[in-house]
């Protein structure tokens, strides 16, 4: 099995093009998608989660809008979920590698891929990107996104310029069918080299 690791920063089109790696048969896991599960109603995050901070809990899931804010608000409250959350989805991510052990690749969307360093076991590294100016503009359409959050959220992030040089490969998202082209280009590519 190869481990493909997709990232970018917030509004790259991560998202968009990891579907696109979907729909060429490459199974996909996603970080956030894991965060939502492990904070949903029964979720694994939720009793840590309230055990320190109960009013990030409602009606028995994690709230992530209270988080997001209580993170913009008090410094440490980043850092203490993280503690929290990276082991739990480290168990979420092992469970469907468990369920994929037989595809020839895995596509693992990680919008912190170098950030936390699981670059060191992913066999190849793709980074999404799109210039900053239409980056901003996609953040702040999302509902309820603000200037400061978007900032708060980059300040977090490796810089683009700085996840590209990192990259193996670099996936431009500006125009969707020029990106879907460029995903299947860069799989035939891998299975010529990995197959």
């Amino acid at each position: 099995m190869i481990m493909l690791g997709l990232t970018g920063s917030i509004g790259m089109g991560k998202s968009t093009t990891a579907q696109m790696f979907a729909d060429l048969g490459v199974p996909v896991w996603d970080a956030d998608a894991a965060v939502h599960r492990i904070y949903s109603v029964g979720g694994t995050a939720v009793g840590p989660v309230s055990d320190v901070y109960p009013m990030a809990i409602t009606n028995g899931a994690v709230d992530r809008g209270k988080l997001k804010d209580m993170m913009a608000d008090r410094d440490g409250v980043l850092e203490k979920i993280q503690e929290i959350v990276h082991p739990l989805v480290a168990a979420d991510r092992q469970a469907f590698l468990d369920d994929h052990k037989d595809a020839d690749f895995v596509l693992l969307d990680i919008p912190l891929l170098f950030e936390t360093g699981a670059d060191k076991w992913i066999d190849v590294t793709i980074c999404v990107s799109a210039p900053a100016d239409v980056q901003e503009n996609r953040v702040l359409s999302r509902k309820g996104m603000t200037k400061n959050t978007f900032d708060m959220i980059l300040s977090h992030q490796m810089p683009d310029a700085d996840k590209r040089a990192k990259a193996d490969h670099v996936v431009e998202t500006l125009e969707l069918d020029a990106t879907r082209d460029a995903v299947a280009k860069l799989m035939t590519e891998l299975k010529a080299t990995h197959g």
